[in-house]
């Protein structure tokens, strides 16, 4: 590095530039400047070929390196000094003239500290600092510093020094100089230095990077231009620090984290060989840990521009196992990031989906939320970002077991329903995509919480149809909607107006309670009306103690009250409700309680009761689009309705709104709209509009002359040949809206019981339903001409006679349009007797004795009146389930209730037994809505018990959804009622026992007190019924129950008091509850609150000289109950027998014209319950094909006949009764077995003990009865099901019993 001459020229004398004096420590400042400026201004001309000059000016150089000016205190001579040493660098570049590794290092750290003046670029000396770091970037002046041994620490200094000097007024030239400096000391180095690189990477941690923004993205770009060879560098640092856990090894190792991210952000290649360091952490034992390396790649895999998913597949499967992790924070982390992946990366949503399907069941409330809130925000910005798997578990979360989740859920379905199907802001197809989540809002109104219920209210007022939205257009959104909603949507739909419809009535009840004078009566009707208001609002608890205050504030403040009688008020419009809320509101608001929990409840209240959406206006815009369907000028296509569902739809929601808002119809052009639909060729059309009339019209006659003219006829002409339905609303709108009914109903009664013929019963079935119900109306015109006709017609003529023969197609129920006329006229006859008597409500006459023996004998006849086998199996059930309907109609009138005998009662329960299974599903729900109306007598109740028998088991589990609600309405309206105490007998759900043990004892498969497959059955239906009223010991009632049965056991069986076997099996069930109960509770053995009122019709009364404290039931029966012994008999016994069916004694009744006199005279009773009994059957899961195909059942009069039996199922399935029809396999004709004419079956379909053993001898069982499994050649069979039942004694079986007959192959 030495020049020949230094030496020489360092002893010499220094020669300066011409013009230059000397430079000495004499002069003053001002004179070492103005030198130095000339001596720049001459190395600054000079170039590198100038070998003369630079030698000339050697020992000027090395002068110029000495310590007067190196450490000079003014900073124009550094300054200068800097600059000279630059060029001076420059000039001799590549050999420095200073050979001294330590005069260098003063060189180079001196010149580093001038670079500080850069910072202020508004300096008069700024040009020469720009100039100095241009002169050192472009020669790069620093590679020197590579042989000196601590080089680092100049380069450090260097480093800082520019990051702290860079802002926002440097231009680009002098970014691109610092980066031009610095980027050749990283690449044309050995290596960067940890603490070289912590200089670097420091400004990247948020800290700094929010102190200065300028140094953040000087580093960025420093580290991308030399990625090459820092990475390596990089990875050491995150080895040391990660992997080995050598936090020492710099000052930024608890921002390794945050630097990944930042690093990442400027260029992934940086951390190439990082990542798989971060897989290896996120399997760390520590929570904490993990928790902060999943924040970090959730980061990096959901930046907007990552490509790290794809291009890292290991870490990225490693990480969405974080999902599962135990840690709850770290799942949590991991959900809160699939919302910036769906976003930024829809591509990766497939992967998202079944790791967010199990977080959306995590156990974690919090989890759970926000997998749904994570959904819904990607759905916001974008549909397509979420499939329908994603919105799928939003869907389920609706019906979470917390309130937030369900909360959220619900709120995030409407706002993607408002954005895109209400204001279709991505098109139609979007908006089909989420058409489903309309019918499953609306379908949460049937949960029970009332939380929900007002959720649903609020999400439809605000999200489905805004109630800001202008009346036409709010209109339009309802018309619409209405029409696209499923049933059970409509049907929540409809509950929810009847609901605030109700509630708008009770709060009218309070006001009109608070105009009456102060009295014990009158604070006690409050009380109830209250509770009753209480129970429609959210936290009942505190919901009790806010309306009594409001309440008080109604009571003394007479301009609130009148407010809320003009909210209320039935001609209340939707504006005129926002301006009372608005005032009601107003008034309540304290302004020194900003947080007022009985201000909010009372908004609750306004909510619910204020008519945001249905006024007189609102009714007319409906009309008005209605009519435009009709003319079809709608835009109903484009709404993705037909104009056909629009009118019935429209028709079916002005229907609706007429039972709620009766008052807003009355208008000339909405009656005369109606009247258009009357006259429509579509029936719904015309019953609804008729519907409408009926529940809106009161005022026509006085106030719309021109419409009552109009409308007379029409209805005339429906009642007379309308179809059924629009015959019943014509009759009860003509006795609803005109003062003259009875002239009126005259009108019509005269003519049509004129033209009654049962020889044309599609002409009958109008004018029945239109002469019962005009009977049921008008008793007192109507009741004697009704009588000659029931004697007469109905009677004799038409139930009496089968004039045509069913269809043999076989099955057990057939569709309506499939059900004769003549089937469908006697149904209408039985509904015009059922109708008739419910009008006279009494019976003076003895018709309803006569009546109900007529609906017994059908019962026991099983449909089958004549008994001349002309009408089919399905018919007969028809008539089976209009006779059980009928008697438990007539039960609900007290008059009729208390001559129903025991038998009576019993006949019509085991209607639920029926072997049809449509017919117990549609008498199960006809019993569970008039008892929860509490219309029917509690001991129809009891009927529910014999459910436990059902072998489907959806129709047991509906059932017992029906049990417990009518206890709930039963137990809640005795709290709501204090009147109700008097009568608990009749009410209290306990009070139920009795009638289900004696129901019991009269069960016809209750034969033998001793077999314990009966005794199971017993213990099974008891238990059906006691499981639900022993849920909760109110009261202490288990003791209560316990001492009912024992007393029950102390008397005898009123039906049958001095039958020895009939009180034997009183006490065996008797005995069978009391194990029931004991066994199921612990606390039934505490004294009885109450002294049990056993009925009279029922059980005898008490002898005092009779104690029964006998056991009726044996220890080996009380075992088998307690432990469920298995049955003696392997169901492999019993595939292939035929089954055998005990008889019943035959219903006594010689001709049918001798059951017609009975029926208006006095005749004996009809033979107990107990002489029916039911098919046998299986145990089945769901309503299947051949639910209802015929199964005759014959009794095998031996061995031969039962192995006959069993070959001909093989071959061909079931044996027609016709030979012709028995073909075999190979086409040729199946020889019929002869067997003896059985007794008439039993009706009804099995308990579940029977049909767990067996299978019917016929292929086209009901529903719940198990088959023979088919034979291998022929498994097309329609007729049969495959058996699943142990295979190898099967085999043998059958071999043994038919050796010619193919082995049946039921492994297959």
């Amino acid at each position: 590095m030495e020049f020949p001459q230094q030496q020489k020229a360092a002893e010499g004398k220094i020669t300066y530039p011409p013009g230059v004096k000397e430079i000495t420590d004499k002069i003053s400042n001002d004179e070492v400047v103005k030198r130095l400026k000339m001596v720049v201004k001459t190395f600054m001309d000079m170039d590198q070929d100038s070998e003369e000059e630079k030698q000339q000016y050697l020992a000027l150089a090395l002068h110029l390196a000495s310590e007067f000016f190196l450490r000079n205190p003014n900073k124009d001579v550094r300054l200068l000094v800097a600059c000279c040493l630059a060029d001076i660098f420059r000039i001799y570049a590549p050999e420095a003239p200073y050979t001294s590794h330590d005069k260098l290092k003063d060189i180079f750290l001196f010149i580093t500290r001038q670079l500080k003046g850069l910072e202020d670029t508004k300096s008069p000396q700024f040009n020469r600092y720009f100039y100095l770091l241009e002169n050192l970037a472009w020669v790069k002046s620093y590679n020197i510093c590579f042989e000196l041994e601590d080089c680092n620490e100049i380069f450090i200094q260097l480093f800082k020094t520019l990051f702290s000097v860079i802002n926002t007024s440097h231009n680009q030239k002098v970014q691109m100089h610092m980066l031009d400096l610095m980027s050749s000391i990283i690449t044309e180095g050995d290596g960067v230095t940890q603490e070289l690189l912590d200089t670097i990477l420091i400004n990247l941690i948020p800290a700094h990077k929010n102190l200065n923004k300028q140094a953040y993205d000087l580093a960025k770009v420093l580290l991308k231009r030399t990625v090459q060879t820092i990475e390596t560098c990089i990875a050491n640092f995150f080895n040391q620090v990660l992997v080995l856990g050598k936090s020492s090894v710099s000052d930024l190792s608890e921002h390794v984290f945050d630097l990944i991210q930042e690093l990442f952000a400027t260029d992934p290649l940086l951390l190439l060989s990082v990542m798989p360091q971060l897989e290896f952490k996120l399997k760390s034992n520590d929570g904490e840990e993990r928790l902060a390396v999943v924040r970090l790649l959730a980061k990096l895999f959901g930046a907007r521009d990552s490509e790290l998913a794809n291009q890292n597949r290991p870490l990225w499967q490693c990480f969405l196992g974080r999902f599962n992790d135990i840690h709850v924070p770290v799942r949590l982390e991991c959900v809160k990031f699939a919302s910036h992946c769906l976003m930024n990366h829809p591509d990766l949503a497939k992967d998202l989906t079944d790791y967010l399907k199990v977080r959306s069941h995590d156990p974690e409330e919090a989890i759970r939320h926000d997998v749904i809130v994570t959904i819904i925000n990607a759905g916001k910005k974008d549909l397509n970002l979420v499939n329908d798997q994603l919105l799928g578990f939003v869907r389920e979360r609706t019906l979470d077991k917390r309130w937030r989740v369900r909360k959220e859920a619900m709120m995030g379905l409407a706002q993607l329903f408002k954005k895109y199907c209400l204001h279709h802001e991505a098109g139609k197809e979007s908006a089909q995509k989420i058409s489903w989540i309309k019918d499953k809002l609306l379908h949460i109104y049937y949960q029970n919480s009332i939380d929900d219920k007002l959720l649903v209210e609020k999400i439809f007022a605000q999200y489905m149809v805004p109630h800001s939205l202008e009346t036409e257009e709010k209109m339009k959104c309802l018309y619409y909607l209405y029409a696209c909603l499923d049933p059970n949507a409509v049907k929540a739909l409809n509950e929810m107006w009847k609901c605030q419809n109700m509630l708008r009535s009770v709060v009218r009840e309070l006001l009109d309670l608070h105009k009456l004078p102060l009295s014990e009566a009158n604070t006690a009707a409050m009380f109830g009306k209250l509770l009753t208001i209480t129970k429609n609002l959210p936290d009942p608890g505190k919901a009790q103690d806010f309306m009594k205050k409001f309440n008080q504030v109604l009571g003394e403040d007479e301009k609130l009250r009148s407010l809320l009688e003009q909210l209320i008020s039935p001609t209340c419009s939707c504006k005129q409700a926002e301006v009372c809320v608005r005032e009601i509101t107003r008034k309540l608001t304290f302004p020194k309680q900003p947080a007022n929990p009985f201000l909010e409840m009372v908004k609750f209240l306004l909510e619910r009761i204020a008519p945001v959406h249905i006024d007189s206006e609102a009714i007319s815009a409906l009309v008005k689009l209605l009519n435009r369907s009709i003319e079809g000028t709608a835009d109903d296509d484009d709404e993705g309705v037909t104009p056909d569902t629009a009118i019935r739809s429209g028709l079916e929601l002005l229907k609706v709104l007429s039972f709620t808002h009766p008052t807003s119809f009355h208008s000339a052009e909405t009656y005369e709209s109606l009247l258009q639909c009357l006259k429509m060729e579509d029936d719904k059309v015309a019953e609804a509009a008729i519907q409408i009339f009926r529940n809106t019209g009161q005022k026509i006659e006085a106030e719309l002359p021109h419409i009552r003219s109009t409308l007379i006829p029409i209805l005339h002409h429906k009642a007379k040949r309308g179809t059924p339905h629009q015959a019943k609303q014509a009759v009860h709108c003509i006795h609803a809206i005109f003062h003259n009914k009875e002239v009126q109903l005259a009108q019509i009664f005269e003519p049509l019981s004129r033209s009654l013929n049962a020889d044309v019963p599609e002409q009958l079935i109008t004018p029945l339903v239109s002469l019962g119900h005009i009977s049921m109306l008008a008793p007192d015109q109507f009741a004697s001409p009704m009588k000659s006709i029931v004697a007469n017609f109905i009677v004799k003529d038409l139930l009496m006679n089968d004039r045509s023969i069913g269809n043999k197609v076989g099955k057990l129920w057939s569709s309506d349009e499939e059900v004769s006329p003549e089937v469908l006229a006697k149904v209408q006859a039985i509904k015009l007797l059922v109708r008739w008597l419910l009008g006279m409500k009494n019976n003076q006459s003895k018709s309803a004795n006569s009546t109900l023996r007529l609906l017994s004998a059908m019962l026991v006849s099983e449909g089958d009146l004549t008994e001349q086998k002309k009408i089919s199996k399905s018919d007969m059930s028809r008539l089976r389930l209009a006779a059980g309907g009928a008697i438990m109609k007539l039960a609900q009138e007290p008059c009729y209730h208390d001559i129903i005998t025991p038998e009576q009662f019993q006949l019509c329960g085991l209607v639920i037994n029926d072997e049809c299974y449509q017919v117990r599903q549609i008498f199960a729900q006809k019993l569970h809505m008039a008892l929860a109306k509490l219309v029917l007598p509690l001991e129809y109740m009891a009927v529910f018990a014999l459910c436990a028998k059902d072998p489907v088991k959806e129709r047991r589990a509906h059932a017992r959804q029906c049990l417990l609600k009518n206890i709930s309405v039963r137990r809640e309206y005795i709290k709501q009622n204090p009147v109700a105490h008097e009568k608990l007998p009749s009410l209290l759900p306990e009070y139920v026992v009795p009638y289900m043990i004696h129901l019991l004892v009269h069960d016809p498969d209750f034969t033998k007190p001793q077999d314990f497959d009966q005794l199971r059955d017993l213990k099974e239906c008891l238990w059906f019924m006691l499981e639900v009223l022993m849920t909760k010991n109110e009261n202490n009632s288990h003791a209560f129950l316990r001492k009912m049965v024992e007393n029950i056991k102390q008397t005898k069986d009123a039906q049958a008091p001095d039958d020895p076997k009939a009180n034997e099996k009183l006490y065996v069930v008797c005995d069978v509850a009391l194990f029931v109960i004991v066994n199921k509770s612990t606390s039934c053995h505490l004294d009885s609150p109450k002294d049990p009122v056993l009925p009279t019709k029922f059980f005898t009364p008490p002898d005092k000289d009779f104690v029964n404290d006998k056991e009726f039931l044996s220890m080996e029966a009380r075992t088998m109950l307690l432990t469920g012994k298995p049955k003696a008999s392997p169901v492999l016994a019993t595939v292939n027998k035929p089954l055998t069916v005990a008889g019943r004694r035959p219903y006594t009744k010689s001709t049918a014209s001798e059951s017609s006199v009975s029926l208006s005279g006095h005749s004996e009773s009809i033979s107990p319950a107990g002489n029916r009994t039911r098919v046998a059957g299986a145990e089945a899961t769901g309503p299947g094909a051949s639910e209802n195909e015929e199964n005759p059942v014959s009794k095998e009069s031996s061995s031969e006949t039962g192995q006959a039996s069993v070959k001909k199922r093989g071959a061909g399935g079931t044996q027609s009764p016709h030979p012709e029809n028995n073909v075999g396999p190979d086409g040729a004709t199946a020889p019929v077995t002869p067997t003896p004419v059985p007794t008439k079956p039993r009706r009804g379909r099995p308990p579940k003990s029977l049909s767990a053993g067996g299978a019917t001898s016929a292929g086209g069982a009901g529903r719940g009865r198990k088959r023979a499994a088919p034979t291998p050649d022929n498994t097309g069979s329609p007729t049969v099901e495959p058996i699943t039942i142990k295979i190898p004694k099967q085999q043998e079986a059958d071999g043994k019993r038919a050796m010619t007959q193919r082995q049946m192959d039921l492994q297959r």
